[in-house]
């Protein structure tokens, strides 16, 4: 199914690109989120018409993103979680954990923004997690594990 976004969407394309996808991912989540449109004639000219609207909030959301990520830059985040005796965490921190912390701080962060490649925290120590706020903006905050 061809689809014209209208917005950026990581790994797929950027504003206004006709992108092929399958029906489902389509139907499913970029149409409902108003992310993309059915590509036909009809929505080519109504995309036109509306291009500098679209490209004007996309800059004022990139904006917004480049500023939260400043705002966290040097951020040292410390999570208490039970520890055994070698380090080892009783359980694991993840995303969830990550982002109360923050916001705790009081850096308003969604549990979707936190990323971790390498799966969930379950050694205590230092260790670096990256928050992405927008497709072209992350930012890397430093996460200590200690024992409570």
């Amino acid at each position: 199914m061809n689809v014209i976004l209208l917005e950026p969407v990581a790994n797929l394309g950027g504003l206004g690109e006709e992108v092929t996808v399958k029906a489902g991912y389509a139907r499913n989540y970029l149409l409902p989120k108003g992310v993309a449109v059915r590509a036909s004639d009809e929505n080519r000219k109504v995309f036109e018409e509306r291009r500098a609207d679209l490209e004007r909030a996309a800059n004022d959301k990139l904006a917004i993103a480049n500023t939260r990520a400043a705002g966290l830059q040097d951020v040292v985040v410390t999570v208490l979680a039970r520890v055994g005796e070698e380090g080892k965490l009783y359980g694991s921190v993840g995303t969830q954990e990550v982002a109360d912390a923050l916001t705790a701080l009081g850096h308003e962060v969604q549990k979707s923004e936190v990323r971790m490649p390498e799966g969930v925290i379950r050694v205590a120590g230092e260790h670096e997690v990256d928050l992405q706020f927008h497709t072209e903006v992350t930012a890397t905050v430093k996460v200590i594990v200690t024992a409570e």
